[in-house]
């Protein structure tokens, strides 16, 4: 789509891969979560102190990887370095935010939790485009569509993730159905589903809302009435929004290329059918 070579990409991409694995390594230990993708997480396999280490280690061979490995000019490595550090800054400020999110008591707004995602989620399906652009050599007006659609594809998986936490098949997901709930997760759906719920229905959730102890019967209550008051639909919505965003930034391309990255985009929506 850009006429870039794969060859030019591998370092950055590998790169990109490292800091994604060493965020689930550090989010698992900070959310103090056993089970990722059906096996037991880096900290429960294998200690605290060598988790941490584990994460740390996979973010500085991220950096050495593109400086020790890149076949672009130093010009192009150092914007990959670049566009890299700050992308780890902004998903650290999103930890931060999503932290405060479960301290406070307060049920955040919808638009408080876009601007939590956009950060914690969002910022590295963003970098990993506009790398991808950087690699091709291409001007900034190209680097700038490829970000803006990395960033709505993943606010698309992060609230279709989400959804998922709550309708999901649980044998697909690895995670029981309402999980979300019993954690107390302010996931977009939860949040939505705890803004329109009135008298009866509003208990029946906040019974079961950050409960660790609350039973399968309970939470499947809890599930049949936020179905029941529509946000599966709301939320559906909001993912297309965002999806079509995603594809009006690379309407000006055409090509092969283009119609696999949409093809990705609409795999992720279609999880949740």
């Amino acid at each position: 789509m850009l006429g870039g070579r794969q060859s030019d990409a591998i370092a950055a991409a590998s790169a990109v891969e490292m800091i994604h694995n060493f965020t689930l390594v550090h989010d698992d230990i900070m959310d103090n979560d056993e089970m990722r993708h059906g096996v037991p997480t880096t900290h429960k396999k294998f200690d605290m102190p060598l988790a941490i280490l584990a994460g740390d280690v996979l973010y500085s061979k991220a950096y050495h990887t593109i400086s020790s490995k890149s076949k672009l000019s130093s010009n192009y490595t150092t914007q990959l370095v670049s566009k890299l550090s700050k992308t780890c800054v902004e998903i650290c400020e999103g930890q931060v935010g999503d932290i405060k999110f479960a301290e406070n008591k307060r049920i955040p707004t919808g638009k408080e939790y876009i601007k939590m995602i956009e950060k914690k989620t969002a910022v590295l399906f963003e970098v990993s485009c506009a790398m991808g652009a950087i690699c091709a050599k291409r001007k900034q007006k190209d680097v700038k569509n490829l970000s803006s659609f990395g960033k709505n594809l993943g606010i698309v998986f992060q609230i279709t993730d989400d959804l998922l936490g709550i309708i999901g098949d649980s044998k697909i997901t690895k995670k029981p159905v309402g999980n979300d709930i019993r954690e107390g997760k302010k996931t977009l759906p939860i949040i939505l589903a705890i803004k329109k719920a009135k008298g009866k229905n509003k208990k029946i959730i906040l019974r079961v809302f950050g409960n660790s102890k609350a039973s399968k019967q309970q939470i499947r209550l809890a599930v049949n009435v936020i179905r029941s008051l529509g946000v599966e639909e709301e939320v559906g919505n909001m993912i297309l929004k965002y999806a079509q965003r995603a594809k009006k930034s690379l309407s000006s391309y055409t090509g092969t290329a283009k119609n696999e990255i949409i093809s990705l985009l609409d795999f992720v929506i279609k999880r949740r059918l």
